[in-house]
């Protein structure tokens, strides 16, 4: 893999110079210098043009191959990894506000916007009677105009019929309910699991029958606690990640 006159490390910083290369080696391949799937120099290559030794680069490339950014091949090499879009779910955001905020590109693929009856669970989760009527949002969100999720959404029939004109191609229905509808956002309840894709979800996100699916079933609140909008989440996993600190 060829670049141009790599950056320099700094011998007697406190950070240490694995630390450096790691850090300079990972914005080199979430900033597309280096192309997913392409080889990667060899470690000697990698110390030799760096001007450090073959255990600091080992000890770079192994918290890159940890994190997803590269992977090794017996006999042929390093390679880099397709990059996983990051969220950080400390914080309450829509999809495009937290990836844009990263560089990334973000659009959607509107689906239906349809007004449907109530369904047990979204009744439940949303405070409504079973039946009553709801209205349901699928979209296929894109970064970087791959398809990376099918987000499905309820919400009641007033918030609904208010959103029927609001551009959900471009904009998160997170912002305009707070921007547009003047509703200030609270909390969210989360759950998390997996799934197997089944034939709309692999049409929807391209992927293959039984694909490994992240499913995130989410539950936002107005600040005064009154359920607002109930989302399930489908994710790509390979094309995804999200992440979380949990402090003791």
């Amino acid at each position: 893999m060829n670049s141009k006159t790599p950056a320099q490390l700094i011998p007697h910083s406190p950070v240490p110079l694995y630390t450096q290369l790691k850090e300079l080696l990972r914005a080199q391949i979430l900033d597309g210098v280096f192309a997913p799937h392409t080889r990667m120099s060899s470690e000697s290559e990698l110390g030799e043009a760096y001007g450090v030794s073959r255990i600091t680069v080992r000890q770079a490339l192994g918290d890159l191959q940890k994190e997803g950014l590269i992977f090794k091949i017996h006999g042929k090499g390093t390679f880099v990894a397709k990059p996983k879009a990051v969220q950080n779910v400390s914080t309450l955001q829509g999809l495009s506000e937290a990836m844009s905020a990263s560089g990334h590109e973000v659009l959607n693929r509107m689906l239906s916007q349809r007004f449907v009856p109530a369904g047990r669970l979204v009744a439940e989760r949303l405070g409504v009677e079973e039946s009553s009527t709801v209205c349901e949002i699928k979209r296929v969100r894109l970064i970087n105009r791959e398809p990376v999720s099918l987000e499905v959404t309820y919400l009641s029939q007033a918030l609904g019929e208010r959103l029927q004109k609001a551009d959900l191609v471009t904009r998160d229905i997170f912002l305009i309910l707070e921007n547009d509808c003047g509703v200030p956002l609270g909390h969210a309840d989360l759950a998390i699991d997996a799934i197997l894709a089944d034939a709309e979800l692999a049409k929807a996100l391209q992927v293959s029958v039984d694909a490994p699916i992240m499913r995130i079933e989410r539950l936002t609140h107005a600040a005064d606690g009154t359920p607002l909008d109930f989302e399930f989440l489908y994710y790509r996993g390979d094309a995804f990640q999200y992440r979380l600190r949990v402090d003791r």
